[in-house]
């Protein structure tokens, strides 16, 4: 028999010359005040006992087995070491960048898998300093699903939603120059994205009938033609699909009129045809407390909706808002859902 999850998170360092050493500093020291579940990082201790020094907060570290992480959190910053050595200092990433940020998504995601962790919660990461190391995937999410296929040997569709208690977007397309949107566009990708939208909204999420908003394309959802036919050739027939299956869906929606209040009231999800059509909305509407949320995996996974912010790193001035929303996020979803068959299979296997 499967053991149950542990209730304890798995916390990625992120580029260590950014922010996501400082936010995750910030957010231990003021764990009781916010009630947070515990979280263990997964670093270097004497990368951020620097870090810490140099923010000048005094924090107990304890090198920890993940098993142990829950048990020391309340008097200790739990770390797992990752047994590499990392010297980047704020806003300078360095030779050590990139090797510490993947080791800690592969290590996380492996605590995960195994069982010694409930979730995954990434903090950011610098994709211009993992491509120069050979990084081969577009970003966190596509290398998320590879570890998960690897893992489990299912092959795995990310998706990512970018979740707020304002709004709820998908891109349907991520990160792909805008040039190439159209191309890249068919309506197998629009189909299956909502199908994992809808499933992960009812099971992780516990939305009886989700309702998904499908934004078309073109200005004005391609004006029946006169301005463009992907939406009459792509995406109309896509939600028709997606209808025909019980899917809650509707569209194409022109996307200037999807994002005000009274709009967002009548979903539970948008998906949107591109990056910025998604990205734009909510972060204007929650700049600091949105998460990123890949579905479609077998385990569960957030991220704060920002980036590394060099600029600031090491200054103390970074907010911890949008990781505080995100381990939240992280614990609720696991609790609210059962680990997928291939994680209860592998932890059920670890089980003594």
């Amino acid at each position: 028999m499967a053991r149950p999850l542990p209730r304890v998170l798995a916390l990625t360092l992120g580029e260590p010359a950014g922010i996501g050493p400082d936010i995750a500093i910030d957010v231990w020291r003021r764990r009781a005040e916010l009630s947070l579940p515990p979280f263990y990082i997964v670093g270097d201790s004497a990368f951020l006992a620097r870090r810490a020094e140099r923010l000048g907060v005094p924090v107990p570290m304890r090198s920890v087995a993940p098993g142990e992480a829950a048990g020391v959190f309340a008097t200790a910053l739990p770390v797992v070491e990752l047994g590499l050595a990392i010297a980047a200092e704020p806003g300078r990433p360095d030779a050590s960048s990139a090797p510490a940020a993947i080791a800690a998504i592969r290590r996380a995601v492996a605590d995960v898998i195994a069982g010694e962790a409930a979730a995954v919660v990434t903090n950011p990461v610098a994709k211009n300093v993992l491509y120069r190391s050979g990084f081969a995937e577009p970003g966190h999410t596509e290398f998320l699903a590879r570890l998960a296929a690897e893992a489990t040997g299912v092959a795995a569709q990310p998706v990512m939603l970018l979740w707020s208690p304002e709004l709820a977007v998908v891109p349907v397309t991520i990160h792909l120059p805008l040039a190439e949107v159209p191309g890249r566009l068919d309506g197998e990708l629009i189909v299956s994205t909502g199908r994992i939208v809808d499933r992960d909204l009812r099971e992780r999420f516990g939305i009886a009938r989700p309702r998904l908003a499908v934004a078309g394309l073109n200005p004005h959802a391609g004006e029946d033609g006169a301005l463009g036919q992907e939406d009459i050739a792509i995406v109309k027939p896509a939600v028709d699909r997606l209808i025909a299956e019980g899917i809650a869906a509707r569209g194409p929606i022109p996307a200037d009129t999807m994002f005000h209040a009274e709009a967002r009231a009548s979903y539970d999800a948008a998906l949107a045809m591109y990056h910025d059509q998604a990205l734009i909305p909510i972060k204007t509407l929650a700049f600091d407390h949105a998460v990123n949320v890949t579905l479609g995996l077998p385990f569960v996974r957030t991220s704060p909706d920002h980036g590394t912010a060099f600029d600031i790193a090491g200054s103390g001035r970074a907010d911890p808002s949008s990781l505080i929303a995100a381990i939240r996020l992280a614990a609720r979803l696991a609790a609210g859902a059962p680990a997928s068959a291939a994680v209860r299979a592998m932890a059920g296997a670890k089980a003594p």
